[in-house]
C-alpha cells in the first residue's frame, strides 16, 4: 500500500493542545513524511499542529500543498507564508480539494475540525465511495476516546462492524509512518 501513496493529507489542530507532545508528533510526522518523499496535504494554516507539521515538512525538503478559505484564513487560521495556499469557496470544498489530491489521510491530535474531517472520510468508506486510508496517531492516547465511542456505537448497534473500514492505528510516529511507507 504505501509505495503507491503519493500524497498524504494531514488532519490537526490549528492549535498546539496542552500536550507537548502533540507538538513533537506533528515536527516527526512532517519530517517523516519528507524523508520518505510523500507530498503532504493539510488545511494550509500556519498555527499549532497545522504549522509544526507543515513546516517541519518544508524544512526537510518536503512538497507542501495547502487547501483553505479566505474565511478561515481571516478568523483563525492564517495561512501559511512559504507555500502557495489554493484558496476554495466554503469549508466543504476545502474538505473535498484535500479528499481529491490525496491518497491516505492521517489523523493527528485536534479539536472539532479534525474530528469533522475525520469522520467525513469514514462516512465515505461506510457508503463505499472511497478505500483511501485513515491512520489515526493516538499520541498519548488521545483517539482512545474516540475508539471508545466507535466500540460503543457497535455495541448499540449503530455500527455493524468495522470490517469494511480501512483505519489503522499507531501509537508512535514510528509505527505510524511504517504503516504509510510499507506494504
Amino acid at each position: 500500500m504505501g509505495k503507491f501513496l503519493k500524497t498524504v493529507a494531514v488532519y490537526c489542530g490549528h492549535q498546539f493542545g496542552n500536550n507537548p507532545e502533540f507538538n513533537r508528533a506533528a515536527v516527526a510526522v512532517g519530517m517523516a513524511l519528507a524523508k520518505n518523499n510523500i507530498q503532504m496535504v493539510f488545511g494550509g494554516g500556519d498555527v499549532g499542529l497545522m504549522g509544526a507539521v507543515s513546516t517541519a515538512a518544508l524544512r526537510n525538503g518536503g512538497h507542501v500543498i495547502g487547501v483553505s478559505t479566505d474565511d478561515v484564513i481571516a478568523r483563525q487560521e492564517p495561512a501559511h507564508a512559504e507555500i502557495d495556499v489554493e484558496i476554495v469557496d466554503g469549508v466543504n470544498e476545502r474538505k473535498q480539494r484535500m479528499f481529491e489530491l490525496s491518497d491516505a489521510f492521517i489523523i493527528l491530535p485536534g479539536g472539532i475540525g479534525t474530528l469533522n474531517e475525520l469522520t467525513d472520510i469514514m462516512t465515505m468508506q461506510q457508503i463505499g465511495e472511497t478505500k483511501k486510508p485513515l491512520y489515526f496517531l493516538n499520541i498519548e492516547d488521545f483517539w482512545k476516546p474516540f475508539g471508545d465511542l466507535i466500540k460503543h456505537m457497535i455495541d448499540c448497534g449503530f455500527i455493524e462492524s468495522l470490517d469494511d473500514y480501512k483505519m489503522y492505528n499507531a501509537n508512535s510516529v514510528d509505527e505510524l509512518i511504517k504503516m504509510v511507507v510499507e506494504i
